[in-house]
């Protein structure tokens, strides 16, 4: 018989639906890392098969939709989990058969980043499925976090300024989810992340690190995010630990291949419920 105590040392299972990256800097390989050192259990259901390096993605592959299913459903069968993160979905069928998987779960908190392209440049999600992917995903997540790109995909609005920021993640939360806008796009020397929750704003503010960018930072943070909530700290606490631990792995990062940086694997964990955490990067 499972105890309660036993029930209670099982928190932290995060579900990854994601793309593979060969130089593991981004992608699922990102999400493991970062899980792990945050005191989660990572498990994967792997969408696509990329090519790239630091530099750019030369291409990928999606897998087939079905076998994104079977992942996924033989993961929630047999360990469990306590929230899903979900990444490059790579294309509108893969899309709609995540989101028939969703459907069959909706106590599980979904943390999704969009991956409609690579910081290094290269589409990730094909065809007619960034409508789909707004239309029939969005309102199941709990939190989206684009970059001023991605969200700027997503709504057809101009995300180039903080005000622009805020108009289109209120136009994403329209359709049901929370949105963790990213502010690494937009110029200033701290960075601003900001979240919408539905009813109010929280900004969360970090340095901008010099250098030619930082390869997997929005896989990271979505990552790390879903950690904390898989262990079940409210959200804006969440997201200020995932923003403190993303800019703990920027600060060790090494420059290992002609591109963008590899963020460090590193972490002081996440708080549990109701503990609160102290960072000095925010206000």
């Amino acid at each position: 018989m499972t105890s309660v105590s036993d029930r209670e040392s099982s928190r932290g299972r995060v579900l990854v639906v994601a793309g593979s990256d060969p130089v593991a800097g981004a992608g699922l390989q990102a999400d493991l890392k970062t899980i792990t050192a945050l005191g989660g259990y990572a498990m994967t259901a792997v969408t696509a098969v990329t090519v790239q390096d630091t530099r750019r993605v030369y291409g990928f592959t999606p897998l087939d939709p079905d076998l994104v299913v079977r992942q996924m459903e033989v993961c929630l069968a047999d360990v469990g989990a306590d929230c899903i993160k979900l990444g490059m979905l790579a294309s509108r069928d893969i899309v709609a058969a995540v989101a028939g998987v969703l459907d069959q779960v909706p106590e599980l908190p979904v943390v999704a980043d969009p991956v409609l392209a690579a910081g290094g440049g290269g589409s990730l999600l094909t065809g007619d499925g960034l409508d789909f992917y707004r239309e029939r995903l969005l309102p199941r997540v709990t939190l989206l976090t684009p970059n001023a790109p991605e969200a700027a995909a997503l709504t057809g609005l101009a995300v180039e300024t903080p005000v622009q920021a805020e108009q289109a993640a209120r136009r994403l939360g329209e359709f049901g989810c929370r949105v963790l806008l990213t502010g690494g796009h937009l110029p200033g020397e701290t960075i601003t992340d900001l979240l919408w929750d539905g009813s109010g704003w929280h900004r969360f503010h970090s340095l901008r690190r010099a250098g030619p960018g930082f390869h997997g930072t929005g896989c990271t943070l979505a990552s790390a995010v879903a950690a904390g909530l898989a262990r079940g700290v409210p959200l804006a606490e969440a997201v200020a630990a995932a923003v403190s631990h993303v800019a703990r792995v920027v600060a060790g990062a090494r420059f290992l291949g002609g591109g963008q940086g590899l963020l460090a694997v590193s972490g002081a964990g996440m708080p549990r419920r109701n503990q609160r955490i102290s960072n000095p990067l925010i206000p």
